[in-house]
């Protein structure tokens, strides 16, 4: 027993705007691990001051890291679903019959 397609893909009319605020989160990111990058270089031993109940700079800036790519995941995933459901709308013709063939 075989089986069509699970889903029938068609053009997205939502890449280009997807693809910019993908851009803009990566920048945004990247500045904020460059920061890291450059305590971590220039001034290594700021990372061992302790700044949030006890722990060191390092730690709290690397889980803050981790958060933040997490919370600019998700924030991608549901703009991008808004801008797929308002800029791809469904074809009018019935593909079920299509898939019946």
């Amino acid at each position: 027993m075989l089986h069509g397609e699970a889903v029938k893909l068609g053009k997205d009319e939502s890449a280009a705007q997807k693809s910019k605020i993908g851009l803009i989160l990566f920048g945004v990111y990247a500045l904020i691990y460059a920061g890291f990058v450059a305590i971590n270089t220039l001034a290594p031993k700021t990372m061992g001051i302790r700044v949030f109940l006890g722990l060191n700079l390092a730690v709290v800036y690397g889980f803050g890291l981790i958060i933040l790519a997490i919370v600019m995941g998700v924030a991608y995933n549901h703009y991008c679903t808004k801008l797929e459901d308002r800029l791809n709308k469904p074809e009018t013709g019935n593909a079920k019959e299509e898939g019946d063939a």
